[in-house]
């Protein structure tokens, strides 16, 4: 420890960092929780996305980016699979983050991002 208490208050924060991603991944909300794993991981979501294609998983930074804003979330058998692996990443318990994201949006709710091949739904689909 030096003389100014740096050592100290850094494992303080990281100490009150850990209880708060704790408690994120019991209640939520999903964007929030990731967010703070993201954060507690200490990984740039580049280097996340990186670590994911090792693992044959293929995903956007902008797609990371919205579900840690929580402009989006993952819904799509293929992202849940991101999940998966994104939650062994960060070095989350199983299921921790893919808990909080309750049932199923219906599929006018649904937001996709551009440039991933898909489109956004918002509101009544034309001819419905």
């Amino acid at each position: 420890m030096t003389m100014t208490g740096q050592r100290t208050h850094t494992i303080d924060r990281g100490v009150a960092e850990g209880r708060e991603l704790r408690r994120l991944l019991e209640t939520g909300p999903f964007a929030d929780a990731l967010r703070a794993a993201i954060r507690a991981r200490g990984l740039g979501l580049d280097r996340i996305r990186y670590r994911l294609r090792g693992r044959g998983c293929s995903v956007s930074l902008a797609t990371l980016s919205h579900w840690q804003s929580g402009r989006c979330r993952p819904e799509r058998p293929e992202s849940l699979l991101v999940l998966k692996n994104l939650e062994e990443v960060l070095g989350v318990p199983e299921r921790s983050l893919s808990r909080l994201l309750g049932p199923p949006r219906g599929r006018a709710a649904r937001c996709t991002v551009p440039g991933e091949g898909l489109v956004v739904q918002r509101g009544r689909e034309a001819g419905t």
